[in-house]
């Protein structure tokens, strides 16, 4: 069994791993050292970002949930809390591709709810990226609106770099839409076929990860509310960040593990594994 351990340091956000030296590393130059063990180390991460989600909640609840804005000094600690979040879901992800593994249901969770709660600390923070096609919609009407839905591509020429939900209304409205809304609060909705057509769009998404130039910003900001809306949908509830999947679904968590590293990369300006 290699030395290595997780270390924190007073009142820092987050956790790292230390190596049999002591020097501060990655999980996968950890399980690169000799005697590790990937089974125990992963599931190990794991739990140490299980609770720093659930420290997170205590400590900052008020502010995530929207109840008041962050103080200056909340508003630090918050970047902080969001930076570890992308480092340590991306920490997870290129270690147990490494591995050969794949993600459990369990690890997806963790990891969609880490990239939930860095969604609504960008939210507080002024940080989230735009609402795709936000000035081509239409305002929605007051009262029950009747229609289609459709996940429309942001650019019909390259479906690869987003998409988004929208409902378009027999009197030509093209209304705002979420995979959420399609599944918890509409009827006539096929609700596995609209899954499926989510996730189908978020795997085309991730083929054209490493896009350069303009297409860059829009393909990360495309990608960030793709995602956030297929983890919003497997919520616990509305009011959770809990992300829960069904039993056995391990290309959901395949994909979410996958989906949620290359929108911390898009951020971090760095390649994927």
């Amino acid at each position: 069994m290699t030395g290595a351990s997780i270390g924190q340091t007073g009142e820092a956000v987050g956790f790292h791993w230390l190596n049999s030296e002591g020097v501060a590393v990655t999980l996968a130059a950890v399980m690169a050292e000799p005697g590790s063990e990937p089974h125990r180390l992963l599931p190990t991460h794991l739990e140490a970002l299980d609770e720093v989600l659930i420290d997170a909640v205590t400590r900052w609840g008020a502010v995530l949930g929207g109840g008041r804005g962050p103080t200056g000094s909340e508003a630090a600690d918050l970047g902080e809390l969001h930076d570890a979040l992308d480092r340590l879901c991306l920490e997870y992800a290129e270690a147990v591709h490494l591995s050969g593994a794949a993600p459990s249901v369990r690890a997806a969770q963790i990891v969609g709810t880490a990239a939930l709660v860095g969604r609504r600390v960008r939210v507080v923070l002024g940080r989230a990226g735009p609402q795709p096609l936000a000035d081509e919609l239409d305002e929605p009407p007051v009262g029950v609106v009747s229609g289609f839905a459709d996940l429309v591509p942001l650019d019909p020429r390259r479906p690869e770099l987003g998409s988004r939900w929208i409902v378009r209304t027999e009197t030509g409205l093209r209304l705002p839409a979420s995979l959420h809304m399609l599944l918890h609060n509409s009827s006539g909705v096929f609700k596995d076929a609209a899954l499926d057509e989510h996730r189908a769009a978020l795997r085309r998404m991730l083929t054209a990860e490493g896009v350069t130039g303009a297409q860059a910003l829009t393909w990360a900001a495309a990608l960030e509310w793709l995602l956030d809306d297929l983890l919003l949908a497997f919520r616990e509830s509305p009011s959770s960040a809990a992300v829960i999947l069904r039993p056995g679904r391990r290309d959901d968590a395949e994909l979410i593990v996958r989906a949620v590293a290359a929108s911390a990369r898009a951020r971090a300006g760095t390649s994927s594994v």
